[in-house]
């Protein structure tokens, strides 16, 4: 995949990014590789810890990297520990986000800077409740604030703080959150190898992981320049009371002519023209002569 990476970057843009639907239609219309795989930009990355209150005004330089991690953690046990909790003795630990706890909300209203919210929660719905409630889930800048919010912990009790983790990573930055993952396919997430994701066009193009050194056919992708779109009224005046301007076929001709015209003044041939359909699902629509009103002398 590093290979396929620096390829597409020297001679396109990046590896491919699909953010939508519309971009799987895409990939799934190019021409298929020899191969069934192919690289496209998504990979797995540990390190992308972020806080739910996202202000860059709220941290002080250095205040959004402050960690302190229990001996051993982050460890992402079993692949899926991307929301973190604080234990009894201040230390925090990386936890599966689905389970549920109690948490830690920051209010910037006060009278208390953090605040212990009782109700059982998963990662999400703390996130949820404390924006609503409060400010946000706690962010700790610092060992004052961190000593806070372990005063808050229970005995023998892990609670929510807001640091989480995106661990699914786009090789351009891309921040897009779709995912087309083959359900028949176990996410397997062997190590630091297996942790690159290639298209399975055997499988409707649907994503697995593959071990990052595997070499696949691969999808780039580049700029596209930017398409202008104008809109021009067009009078036509018939030669012959019984032509129908709306036919398809005399449309059809009329836009042959136009963009004739418009290549004999030296525009070029990317041009496309169509016509814009009214209300009424006609192009074009009978023009009433306007009487004028005659002044009277006096």
């Amino acid at each position: 995949m590093t290979e396929a990476q620096r390829h597409c970057r020297e001679n396109h843009k990046d590896l491919a990014t699909i953010r939508d639907l519309e971009d799987l239609e895409t990939l799934e219309t190019l021409k298929r590789p020899v191969h069934s795989r192919a690289w496209i930009g998504l990979f797995y990355y540990l390190e992308d810890w972020r806080w739910s209150l996202s202000n860059t005004s709220f941290y002080q330089p250095g205040e959004t990297e402050f960690r302190r991690w229990n001996p051993g953690e982050p460890n992402n046990k079993n692949y899926d520990q991307n929301c973190v909790v604080m234990n009894k003795d201040g230390r925090w630990h990386d936890f599966p986000c689905g389970r549920s706890l109690k948490s830690v909300c920051f209010d910037v209203r006060g009278p208390n800077t953090f605040v212990l919210v009782h109700n059982l929660m998963n990662w999400t719905e703390a996130q949820n409740y404390c924006r609503e409630h409060h400010t946000d889930l706690a962010s700790v800048r610092n060992m004052e604030e961190n000593q806070m919010v372990n005063n808050l912990v229970p005995y023998g009790l892990f609670v929510w703080i807001g640091l989480f983790r995106v661990p699914w990573k786009w090789s351009d930055g891309s921040e897009s959150s779709f995912r087309n993952w083959n359900p028949l396919v176990p996410l397997e997430l062997g190590g630091s190898s297996k942790t690159c994701v290639a298209a399975d066009f055997s499988a409707d193009g649907q994503w697995e992981t593959l071990d990052c050194t595997v070499k696949s056919a691969f999808i780039c992708y580049r700029d596209v320049v930017p398409v202008s779109k104008r809109v021009v009224k067009v009078r036509l005046e018939k030669s012959s009371s019984s032509l129908d301007l709306n036919d398809p076929v005399v449309m059809e001709n009329l836009l042959k002519k136009i963009k004739q015209r418009l290549e004999d003044q030296g525009l070029n041939d990317d041009i496309k023209l169509s016509w814009k359909k009214q209300s009424d699902g006609k192009v074009f629509q009978k023009e009433e002569k306007k009487t004028k009103k005659r002044r009277d002398e006096l």
